[in-house]
């Protein structure tokens, strides 16, 4: 005798959405098949568009803590799960390579001021010496008197009073030696 045939209904596997659904509820379990059902298709998206392997693992790992965050924002009557979780990790990835973009254009942009002011402070500091160079050969031209006053002044830093009490000569003396001797000095050295 035969027995009859007993058919146990085999229960179906969740789907995503199933998943993504008890992930909003907090159910690590439902994440973990979630993750490994979807992970590669993520990671294959992510690394198509920030290309930089290590930079899509980051930015893999990155999109599955926002979609066990936001799970909850998940609405099944909009679309899929993965169609969901494609769109997080395609944003997210388009993100990273905008961010990426904008560091390396600051860095260069950093990097060419700087080698302006190297350069231009080397090109200054040439015409400083030169000038420098030119006015200490002017002033051996100027009288004693002169040279001494305008050297006091302007290389030691002297006040005219400071000058006069140095020099032992009034102030009007002082400053006249001065202003004639820079008087000298533009002419011997072109300044209009």
């Amino acid at each position: 005798m035969r027995l009859p045939r007993i058919r146990i209904a085999a229960e179906r596997p969740p789907t995503q959405e199933d998943l993504l659904r008890r992930v909003a509820l907090g159910d690590e379990d439902a994440f973990e098949a979630l993750y490994d059902a979807v992970a590669p298709v993520v990671f294959g998206l992510v690394r198509r568009i920030v290309r930089d392997p290590s930079q899509s693992e980051e930015v893999a790992q990155e999109i599955f803590v926002e979609v066990w965050q936001k799970a909850v924002l998940f609405d099944a009557d909009r679309g899929k799960a993965l169609s969901w979780i494609c769109t997080v990790a395609h944003r997210r990835a388009v993100d990273r390579v905008r961010a990426s973009q904008a560091s390396r254009d600051r860095d260069l942009r950093q990097g060419i001021k700087e080698f302006q002011e190297s350069y231009d402070d080397v090109q200054d500091q040439a015409v400083l010496r030169a000038d420098g160079e030119r006015v200490l050969k002017a002033l051996d031209s100027l009288t004693q008197a002169q040279g001494d006053a305008i050297r006091l002044a302007y290389y030691g830093g002297y006040t005219h009073q400071e000058v006069a009490g140095l020099l032992q000569v009034p102030v009007g003396t002082v400053k006249t030696r001065i202003r004639d001797g820079m008087i000298r000095l533009r002419d011997m050295m072109g300044v209009a």
